[in-house]
């Protein structure tokens, strides 16, 4: 699966749950909070004032070390 800024919350943690603790270090700590499932990356970026590409990054990151 390619992970983007349009990528949901919960397709997201549905294909690696693992995401999840890159979410909550960057500052989301509402990962469980179900209106956050359908929430974009982008958006959900944008409400807790983060920058969707930094944070695309880290899921990036986590995912390639885990292959």
């Amino acid at each position: 699966m390619e992970i983007t800024k349009q990528t949901t919350m919960g397709e997201m943690l549905e294909y690696n749950r693992g995401i999840a603790y890159i979410l909550m270090q960057a500052g989301m700590h509402c990962v469980g909070c179900p209106s956050s499932i359908q929430e974009t990356l982008e958006e959900a970026c944008a409400v807790h004032g983060l920058d969707a590409d930094q944070v695309l990054a880290m899921i990036q990151e986590y995912l390639a070390a885990k292959q």
